[in-house]
């Protein structure tokens, strides 16, 4: 089964509304927000970390922002105790989220990803992604999107 009909599988098994939107062919949260006419900050901006706790233990975190903020590493750090916080290699990325860069889901379907969602995205009354495909994206409430997900909510943009 594909990512994408994973995803379908998991909103329609939860029973809550959203709608799928064709677009043009675009990873990029800016120019996609823009191809599906919401403001950037709708966008749910996800990136795959690797945290380092200590010299032997790697974890991985996927980390939903906004589209229109980046990814504060430093309160990743503080939230692990981490010595160190960085973005995942490619191929580490494509294998945790199960899919290509740019259609990254804002859901962990690995159980080696922690799932980290910022307040400011459940707080938004409708979010945007990619379907794990670079031509769909899922628009659904963020709160709805909390309760399918349950992600860790913790503030990790910059304030």
């Amino acid at each position: 089964m594909s990512t994408y009909e994973q995803l379908i599988g998991l909103l329609d098994g939860a029973g809550v509304g959203y709608k799928l939107i064709d677009h043009a062919p675009d990873g990029t949260t800016e120019t996609v927000s823009a191809l599906r006419g919401h403001p950037v900050a709708q966008g749910a901006k996800c990136i795959i970390l690797i945290v380092k706790p200590n010299k032997r233990t790697t974890k991985y975190v996927l980390a939903v922002v906004p589209g229109d903020c980046r990814v504060d590493l430093d309160a990743i750090k503080q939230l692990y105790g981490a010595r160190y916080v960085g973005f995942a290699d490619a191929a580490t990325a494509e294998r945790l989220a199960r899919t290509i860069p740019g259609t990254v889901l804002p859901f962990s379907l690995d159980p080696e990803l922690d799932l980290i969602a910022d307040p400011a995205v459940v707080a938004q009354p409708e979010i945007y992604f990619n379907a794990a495909r670079l031509d769909r994206s899922v628009m659904m409430s963020g709160a709805d999107y909390a309760a399918i997900a349950k992600p860790r909510i913790e503030p990790i943009t910059p304030r």
